[in-house]
């Protein structure tokens, strides 16, 4: 069975959604209303819905690090990860963990970067050699 993610969440501003979204991260833009607008998310469906954005902490323990639970994000091969940190960098993200790599020569070895959007929203982008090793124990 194929199929295709969705994700709703609140954001205050959608021209500032518009910017980061569609500027930064390069999604493209789809239906819109004067409350909400939908993004083609890396060929998921984002929904962006003017509210307060749910609260976050960094309670979620991968490795040495607390990571902002919950969050959201992609799974990328390895040169769009680069592309894509590139991309973040260029734009002056503020990183709440900044691209590095992570169980470096283990199973499951995998690049990940985690940061917000302009409304707290926390992402994380990982990125792997090979995408049939995303489970691997």
């Amino acid at each position: 069975m194929k199929s295709l993610f969705h994700f709703a969440f609140n954001v205050r501003d959608l021209d500032v959604a518009r910017q980061f979204y569609g500027g930064v991260l390069g999604c493209t833009e789809g239906r819109s209303s004067p409350s909400w607008v939908d993004f083609d998310f890396f060929s998921h469906q984002i929904s962006l819905h003017l509210g307060e954005p749910f609260k976050t902490e960094r309670t979620g323990h991968v490795g040495d690090q607390l990571v902002p639970m919950p969050h959201f994000g992609l799974v990328l091969a390895l040169p769009d990860w680069q592309a894509m940190a590139d991309r973040l960098k260029a734009a002056g993200c503020e990183f709440v963990l900044a691209p590095q790599v992570r169980f470096e020569g283990q199973p499951g070895e995998q690049w990940t970067m985690f940061f917000c959007d302009p409304f707290g929203n926390p992402m994380e982008i990982k990125g792997f050699r090979s995408l049939d090793t995303l489970y691997a124990a």
